[in-house]
């Protein structure tokens, strides 16, 4: 069965899940594959883009989806997450959590007897990766040899990126400011991975390096939910790594900017940027659903 907690966990089933994504955006796979299936969506943080293309996609799957606040389970009162999932195990065929701590959904996934999907963790965004990956393939043709820039907060998308880049024979950089790095075991196993596919993995605080030779450049919100009391400083250190036409200049003709929104027009990139010719943030964001419905159907499907 198996559970979507980290890209480690499709290590060598990302190209199937992308194929299978592609195939299922053009109407190649048989109608209503998860009929009767329910999966629960629990979220302890806002969304938009996780919420509709989860419950849109399994409709369109032909399942359902039940929404379910922390404000709708016993969890928010302080029942044990093992309980909640052993006996959600025992109603639904699915579990996606949209968590704040990574640990919560790991015990989730260890208690529970169905398939646990991270919607995001205050450590990685896997789902968000593989809509990226689409994403890129769609405008480029193909990912091997391409390279993506992470400008900004080494964050939980940045760990998500730095995983399944290498894995797609992607070169990836990230360019932040020294204390922003990206986790220090992310880094280890992207570069095991980088290594095993002859891909690199470049961190700096010198923007014309990270973007040397770059097709892809990536940004993020400098303050992201949970680091308000750190918006100030954030805002202050992160200054010089606003994506502007200055920055994009740096990386190669054609190249690509996108970003997993929601976005702060004037901090973290330019609206000439964002809303301009080389972005394709929404493409980025429709094809959240696409991803996410391969991983349900790799997940879920009998």
């Amino acid at each position: 069965m198996g559970s979507l907690l980290s890209i480690t966990d499709i290590k060598d089933d990302v190209n199937h899940i992308l194929d299978l994504a592609c195939r299922i955006k053009a109407g190649e796979v048989e109608e209503k594959p998860l009929e009767g299936k329910t999966l629960a969506m629990i979220f302890q943080k806002s969304s938009t883009r996780t919420r509709v293309s989860f419950d849109v996609g399994m409709y369109q799957l032909g399942g359902r989806a039940i929404f379910l606040s922390s404000n709708d389970l016993q969890m928010g009162r302080g029942e044990p997450i093992s309980d909640t999932a052993k006996v959600l195990s025992r109603f639904v065929d699915g579990i996606m959590i949209r968590a704040i701590e990574h640990d919560d959904v790991i015990e989730l996934a260890k208690h529970s007897d169905v398939p646990v999907i991270s919607g995001l963790t205050n450590f990685e965004h896997p789902c968000q990766a593989l809509a990226d990956m689409l994403t890129i393939k769609e405008h480029f043709g193909s990912l091997k040899g391409r390279k993506i820039c992470f400008v900004g907060d080494g964050n939980n998308v940045c760990n998500s990126l730095l995983l399944i880049a290498p894995l797609l024979g992607m070169d990836m950089s990230v360019a932040c400011p020294k204390k922003y790095e990206p986790s220090q075991d992310i880094l280890k196993t992207a570069k095991e991975y980088a290594a095993e596919n002859n891909t690199e993995i470049v961190i700096s605080d010198d923007i014309g390096v990270a973007l040397e030779n770059v097709d892809v450049v990536y940004t993020d919100v400098w303050v992201s939910m949970g680091d308000e009391v750190e918006a100030k400083q954030r805002k202050i250190d992160f200054a010089p790594f606003q994506v502007n036409s200055d920055l994009m200049s740096i990386a190669n003709d054609g190249a690509i900017f996108m970003h997993c929104l929601p976005a702060v027009r004037g901090q973290e990139v330019t609206s000439e940027v964002i809303d301009g010719p080389q972005s394709v943030i929404y493409d980025e964001a429709e094809n959240r659903m696409h991803a996410q419905k391969a991983v349900l159907y790799y997940y879920m499907k009998d």
